[in-house]
């Protein structure tokens, strides 16, 4: 992990920082456990937040109860000002964030903005992205760089701009991905990561100390992360079985890589990989002594270790072996 691209100057003393309490006016946009640790961040600074906006409270569960985002749910518990705003260009809300008269605007984990919106604040709009931009612009840059089987990534600051993911970059800082880190291991590491970078961030374009760089002047390729579809979660077990474990490792725990077993579709969590020459078609399976569950790929085996079957919850192979009829 670690290394800091982008050079910047020494930063100010904490409390000299302008969007400390009482000083520059910050707004805050975020919606899933990910914003969370960005948020805990600069409220632990001593950052100025005048307000968090998130998404409407949405009714989940089994009696569909409206439930409130994890942002939400921090910003109330720490006495922040929320706004829930259903049209992101709606009357009502323009003139809300107007009230609040923010010097600078951040966002981790949002929905896009229109430029009303993010080009309202004098210093603009800034989000933080989890990769090393411009690698992997779009929605889903940690299952993507696992999927590629990426060596490295990081997490990125950068201004907001028309086409999304291609602002000027303030910070990015470097993570190493491990040869059997999972999305959601990846993840979690993200997030401290980018919640220390984005402090870094603020206090630095407070004090003027970071100079803002093109995309098309770093030293990366244009690399893009687009959605995730059911069809990209499908095992092809004609692939490489270097391919088919960082597919598994990518979409691990959400929303998962996945096959059929008679019939019946079988998600992998967690799986070791063997390279050898299979004595069995791609695609089909092989059980030894009810405590190994191997399918074939195209130059070896999946060894599953973690795994749910539909219909089931989510078990390791043992227990799965001990209580399964294979057809």
């Amino acid at each position: 992990m670690n290394g800091e691209l982008n050079n910047t100057s020494e930063l100010n003393n904490a409390s000299n920082t302008p969007f400390r309490k009482k000083g520059g006016r910050l707004i805050f946009m975020g919606t899933p456990e990910f914003a969370v640790a960005s948020l805990d961040a600069l409220v632990k600074a001593g950052m100025n937040i005048v307000g968090v906006v998130t998404a409407p409270d949405k009714p989940a569960g089994r009696g569909m109860h409206l439930q409130q985002s994890a942002v939400k749910k921090y910003a109330v518990e720490n006495g922040l000002n929320v706004l829930q705003p259903e049209k992101l260009k709606s009357p009502e809300f323009l003139e809300q964030l107007k009230t609040l008269n923010a010097d600078l605007q951040i966002v981790v984990a949002f929905r896009m903005l229109p430029e009303v919106v993010w080009n309202m604040p004098p210093m603009g709009t800034i989000n933080v992205h989890g990769s090393l931009l411009p690698q992997y612009r779009g929605a889903a840059p940690i299952n993507w760089a696992i999927i590629n089987g990426e060596k490295e990534t990081g997490v990125t600051t950068f201004k907001l701009k028309h086409e999304i993911d291609t602002g000027d970059i303030l910070l990015q800082e470097k993570i190493i991905i491990r040869a059997d880190e999972t999305a959601g291991e990846l993840h979690d590491e993200m997030k401290e990561v980018g919640a220390q970078l984005l402090v870094k961030t603020v206090e630095g374009i407070a004090n003027s100390s970071i100079k803002e760089i093109s995309q098309e002047n770093t030293q990366y390729s244009i690399k893009h992360a687009p959605k995730l579809f059911t069809d990209t979660c499908k095992i092809d077990w004609t692939k490489p079985v270097d391919e088919v474990y960082n597919l598994i490792r990518g979409l691990s725990p959400y929303p998962a890589a996945f096959t059929h077993l008679d019939g019946k579709l079988l998600k992998i969590y967690k799986a070791n990989k063997e390279k050898t020459t299979p004595s069995i078609e791609p695609g089909k399976y092989r059980i030894d002594n009810k405590t190994s569950f191997q399918f074939a790929a195209a130059d070896g085996y999946i060894n599953i270790t973690e795994l749910q079957l539909e219909g089931k919850k989510k078990m390791n192979v043992d227990d799965f072996l001990r209580g399964h009829r294979f057809v």
